[in-house]
């Protein structure tokens, strides 16, 4: 017994010594086996290896920056609705609407205003976007309150120009006047005046629309224009209410809607990051 018990304690050891140098093959076998690999199947394994690695670290949806971000958003919004508490409905707004001419349609998320009144049989339409108002590049000034021309800043001052699209439809005749024009310190400059022959092209805003005023002749450039149509077109849009009280409107209103939007932007974004 004794013998046998010898010859299997010799062959454990064995047995032992042999399998770190087997071990050894085996790393250099595979270690061959991956350099043979093409250079993409390197590449797709190790990027397998990296993903199952930082999946772990993404399951939670947090990073590092989310708590430093939600606290600045959360700054940010304090202070905007501080400043919207203490204004409430700015008088403008009051008066304008008491005044019933026009219907004001802001949609909530929607970064363009719509205006909106009757004349007749005639319904007249008012389109303005608060976009103009991130494009609008303000005046540099120096020191001394002087611009880049030279003139006191107080003479230099002009409200930012936002570009509005007046339609004109009626209930006895098809199609649709449209006008292109800027709005800015209390007058509407007028670019362009087009007539579409059904309304719904001229005043929809579709891809279908949009696709179908392609390729149509939209009139000549307004300041090419007789000075006497001009005159006419002018009167014409007055006597619809598109006259200065409503050139002065539309810069306050639009400033009002951006900043109600930043704010609905800032509590949207907060409120992801945080979730």
């Amino acid at each position: 017994m004794s013998a046998l018990r010898s010859i299997r304690n010799l062959t454990a050891s064995s047995a032992r010594a042999l399998a770190p140098a087997q071990r050894g093959v085996c790393c250099a076998q595979r270690s061959l086996a991956f350099a043979a690999m093409r250079p993409s199947a390197q590449r797709i394994m190790m990027a397998g290896a990296a993903r199952a690695f930082s999946v772990s670290a993404r399951v939670r949806g947090e990073g590092a920056t989310d708590v430093t971000l939600v606290q600045k958003l959360s700054e940010e919004l304090a202070y905007e609705q501080e400043a919207a508490s203490t204004a409430g409905v700015p008088d403008f707004v009051k008066d304008f609407t008491a005044q019933g001419v026009w219907a004001i349609k802001d949609v909530s998320g929607s970064d363009e205003v719509t205006l909106e009144r009757t004349f007749g049989n005639e319904t007249v339409r008012v389109m303005f976007s608060i976009a103009d108002l991130d494009s609008a590049n303000e005046p540099e000034y120096d020191s001394e309150g002087e611009s880049e021309t030279g003139e006191p800043a107080s003479e230099n001052i002009t409200s930012t120009p936002i570009r509005v699209s007046i339609s004109v439809t009626k209930t006895s005749a098809p199609g649709a006047i449209n006008v292109d024009a800027l709005c800015q310190d209390g007058a509407f400059l007028v670019e362009n005046v087009s007539f579409y022959g059904d309304a719904r092209t001229g005043t929809e805003l579709t891809a279908e629309a949009d696709w179908k005023r392609r390729g149509l002749y939209l009139g000549p450039t307004f300041e090419n224009l007789d000075p006497g149509v001009q005159d006419e077109f002018e009167r014409f849009l007055d006597e619809r209410g598109v006259n200065e009280s409503l050139a002065l409107f539309i810069p306050d209103y639009a400033e009002l809607k951006e900043q109600t939007e930043y704010v609905r932007w800032i509590e949207s974004v907060k409120k992801f990051v945080e979730n």
